[in-house]
């Protein structure tokens, strides 16, 4: 009771800087889900909203299970599955976004929610699941994957092609589009330009996906936009890190992006098969260095396994994937010289880049695909039932020390 007393008085909304390293000990208090695959994760208030593919979910000692359509809620402090947030959401849900007023943003290929046209992109209130009226932001032609948001505005990545291509800044109250934000990436890797992963810092907003321009400027798959201002604008940071291939099937391969508390650099984390270069790997990058030709400041290699997710919290800059290995750049689905074992999930110093003796395991599956750092500890959503040698189905969380 008393670690659930101190819990509460830190909790916060929004992702969180931390001191030390998470513990490898999961909590024992969070709910599991039963099927699918749970793709993002937000934190509003003490209340835990969690986004997948899942249709059950059950208290934390498994003796109540809640029928839940790809959206689910819970108290952070005691894990209890709140039962008046059960909205029906007819389709996968990747992209999660706090609102104010006890509401949240939802993103993901869906026509509706609680039988209602809302496609693609839904503001809900955490009392009851229902809509909140007057959100209408006209996503057509695809999903979103992902959003983030800051004050009132809403920025909003995936494949649709309106209001614009897969890349939007919308209003967070109606959600009608921002024409100070016309940036639009292109030249696409695939026949589908896609936006996978958005993170935002003070001033700057980081994209990837399949395109190799942004805004018409080169930036293959990985760009940064400067939102300070009113206009919104390329900002002068370019890698090539990202333009070599990776085997043939991962034509575009970056997926997560995160950036430190303070913003300073980013992390970067991609699949793509086990080959020289980028693929399998994690980079950390400098958000204020200028260039046509930035470098990562680090990389660490998988050796062959993809990575998915990724929070960085100044202690550390957590990882997730289905690999086995860190700190190995010669491994070719194997283990190489100086690799250690990382099942599932690791954590790499953020300024040496090499992996830290934190090492919970988890089974591997497809892979971490939602990390969220709160100033409690680590949340963690993914497709399997292990974490931290525990049963924790497909949601779990380390708590601080």
């Amino acid at each position: 009771m008393l670690a659930r007393v101190a819990l509460a008085a830190i909790i916060a909304s929004a992702p969180a800087a931390h001191s030390r390293v998470v513990s490898a000990d999961p909590v024992d208090s969070t709910p599991h889900v039963l099927d699918g695959i749970v793709n993002a994760i937000t934190v509003i208030g003490r209340t835990v909203v969690v986004g997948g593919s899942f249709t059950e979910v059950t208290d934390a000692g498994r003796t109540t299970a809640y029928r839940r359509d790809n959206l689910f809620a819970y108290d952070l402090v005691t894990g209890r599955v709140l039962p008046d947030f059960r909205p029906g959401v007819a389709g996968p849900v990747y992209g999660l976004a706090a609102g104010d007023h006890g509401t949240v943003y939802v993103g993901g290929e869906f026509p509706g929610v609680n039988n209602m046209r809302s496609r693609a992109l839904a503001r809900l209130n955490l009392s009851d699941g229902s809509l909140v009226p007057g959100f209408e932001p006209r996503i057509g032609g695809g999903m979103v994957s992902t959003l983030a948001r800051q004050g009132s505005r809403l920025y909003v990545g995936g494949d649709f092609i309106s209001p614009s291509t897969a890349l939007a800044r919308l209003d967070a109250a109606t959600g009608a589009a921002d024409p100070d934000f016309a940036i639009a990436p292109g030249d696409s890797l695939t026949p589908r330009v896609k936006v996978y992963a958005l993170a935002l810092s003070r001033d700057r907003l980081a994209v990837d996906g399949t395109f190799t321009t942004l805004g018409g400027h080169s930036r293959p798959q990985l760009g940064l936009i400067d939102v300070s201002g009113r206009v919104a604008r390329v900002a002068p940071w370019r890698t090539d890190a990202y333009a070599r291939p990776c085997m043939s099937n991962f034509p575009s391969y970056v997926r997560g992006l995160d950036f430190s508390p303070d913003g300073r650099y980013f992390a970067v984390v991609t699949t793509g098969g086990p080959r020289a270069g980028m693929c399998d790997t994690t980079a950390r990058f400098e958000t204020y260095a200028k260039g046509s030709a930035i470098r990562p400041t680090w990389v660490n290699s998988t050796g062959g396994d993809s990575l998915y997710a990724v929070s960085v919290t100044g202690a550390a800059v957590y990882v997730g994937g289905h690999l086995r290995w860190l700190d190995n750049p010669q491994g070719r689905d194997s283990a190489g010289p100086g690799a250690v074992s990382r099942p599932g999930i690791g954590a790499i110093h953020p300024h040496t880049g090499k992996a830290l003796s934190w090492n919970p395991t988890r089974e591997r599956g497809i892979g971490v695909k939602a990390f969220f750092a709160h100033p409690g500890g680590l949340l963690v959503g993914s497709d399997t039932t292990r974490l931290g040698r525990e049963y924790h189905a497909r949601i779990g969380m380390f708590p601080l020390p």
